[in-house]
C-alpha cells in the first residue's frame, strides 16, 4: 500500500496541470449518502465509515445493515478539483482519471521467483560408517558421539535466486560458513602419525577424567538448489521443496579437549588433522511459515582416504532466523 500512495503522489504532481473542472469523489459520495437518507430514512445523525478495503454506511438505526464492501485496496487523490483513483488488486495496479474516461492505466505486477537458502541455521551432527550406519564398531567404536552436544551451525549470509519464468520454481545459489563439532562419547584426542590421523589415547592411558573432547571444523559452504513452491491460498506463505548440492571449503579445524588430574586443564590444538578440504554433499530442504527444516549428508569422508577412519559426515537441523 506504502508503494501505490508513494505512485500516486507521483502521478498526481504531473496530472495536476489539466485544466479540466470535475467533482471531486468525496463530493460524490456526500451526494449520495443524502440521496440514501431521502430514500431510507436515516437520520442526519448517520455514520458514512471509509476503511482501507470496505467502505461501509452505517446508520444509527438498528434495523439498517447496509454495507458496500471493496475487494481491493483504493487510494483517492485531490489535487484541487482534479481526482485519481488507484486500485490495487493480488496481481495489478490499476490507474484511473474519472475526468478523462480516455485515460486509464493497468500495470500488472511482475512476479519474481524468491528462493530459500540464506538464514541462520541451527541443528545436530552425526557421523556415519561406509555402510551407513550410526552404530559404529570394531575400529571406529571411539569415535562415537555425544549427539546432544554434537552441534552444527551454519550462517548463510548470501542469496541468489533464479527463476524459470515463473514464481513457484527455480534455482537457488550463494554462499555460507558452516561450523561443526563432533564431541566424541570416549575420552580420547585425536593426534597425526606419520601422515595418519589416529587416536590419542593418552588421557585413557593416563586415568584422567576427562568432561569434553571434541573435534570442530568450519567451511565455506556454496549451493546450488532446485526449488519448488505450492501455493496455499496466502498470499505471502508457500509451502516449498528443494534439494541439491552444497560444495564445501574448510577453512579452519582444532581439537579441544578438558581433563582433570588433580587441576583442571585445557588442551587446544589446532591443525588440519588431514580433514578433507575439498568436499561436497546433498542436502534436501523444506518448509512453511516458521517451520524450515534442513538435512545435509556428505559421501565424502571426513578425514583424507587413507589417513584417518572411515567416516561420514551429516546434519540435520532447523532454519532460526530465515534472512530474506
Amino acid at each position: 500500500m506504502k508503494n501505490l500512495l508513494i505512485a500516486g503522489l507521483l502521478l498526481a504532481s504531473g496530472y495536476c496541470a489539466m485544466g479540466q473542472n470535475q467533482e471531486n469523489l468525496l463530493r460524490d459520495l456526500e451526494k449520495d449518502t443524502l440521496q440514501k437518507n431521502s430514500t431510507t430514512g436515516l437520520k442526519t445523525t448517520d455514520t458514512l465509515i471509509v476503511k482501507t478495503d470496505t467502505l461501509q454506511l452505517k446508520s444509527n438505526d438498528k434495523a439498517s445493515t447496509d454495507t458496500l464492501k471493496v475487494k481491493s485496496d483504493t487510494a483517492i487523490f485531490r489535487i484541487g478539483r482534479k481526482k485519481i483513483i488507484m486500485v490495487q488488486s493480488d496481481d495489478k495496479t490499476a490507474i484511473e482519471f474519472p475526468d478523462d474516461e480516455d485515460r486509464s492505466y493497468t500495470f500488472k505486477e511482475v512476479k519474481r521467483f524468491k528462493g530459500h537458502w540464506s538464514g541462520f541455521e541451527f541443528g545436530i551432527n552425526g557421523l556415519m560408517d561406509k555402510n551407513q550406519s550410526l552404530n559404529l564398531k570394531n575400529e571406529l567404536a571411539p569415535y562415537d558421539l555425544k549427539q546432544a552436544r554434537s552441534w552444527n551451525f551454519n550462517i548463510n549470509f548470501m542469496q541468489y535466486s533464479i527463476g524459470f519464468g515463473t514464481d513457484k520454481a527455480g534455482l537457488v545459489t550463494g554462499m555460507g560458513i558452516e561450523f561443526n563439532n563432533y564431541h566424541f562419547s570416549n575420552a580420547i584426542g585425536l593426534k597425526d602419525v606419520d601422515g595418519v590421523t589416529i587416536i590419542d589415547s593418552t588421557y585413557i592411558d593416563a586415568n584422567y577424567t576427562v568432561s569434553k573432547s571434541r573435534l570442530s571444523t568450519t567451511n565455506l559452504t556454496i549451493p546450488l538448489l532446485l526449488e519448488f513452491q505450492i501455493p496455499t491460498g496466502e498470499k505471502r506463505h508457500r509451502i516449498y521443496l528443494s534439494a541439491g548440492i552444497i560444495g564445501g571449503l574448510r577453512i579452519g579445524s582444532n581439537t579441544k579437549v578438558v581433563y582433570e588430574d588433580g587441576d583442571k586443564h585445557k588442551d587446544k590444538n589446532r591443525g588440519d588433522f588431514n580433514i578433507t578440504t575439498f568436499r561436497y554433499g546433498f542436502t534436501a530442504r523444506a518448509g512453511y511459515r516458521a517451520l524450515r527444516l534442513f538435512a545435509n549428508y556428505y559421501p565424502v569422508q571426513l578425514f583424507e582416504k587413507d589417513k584417518g577412519p572411515e567416516l561420514y559426515p551429516f546434519s540435520i537441523g532447523l532454519v532460526i532466523i530465515p534472512f530474506n
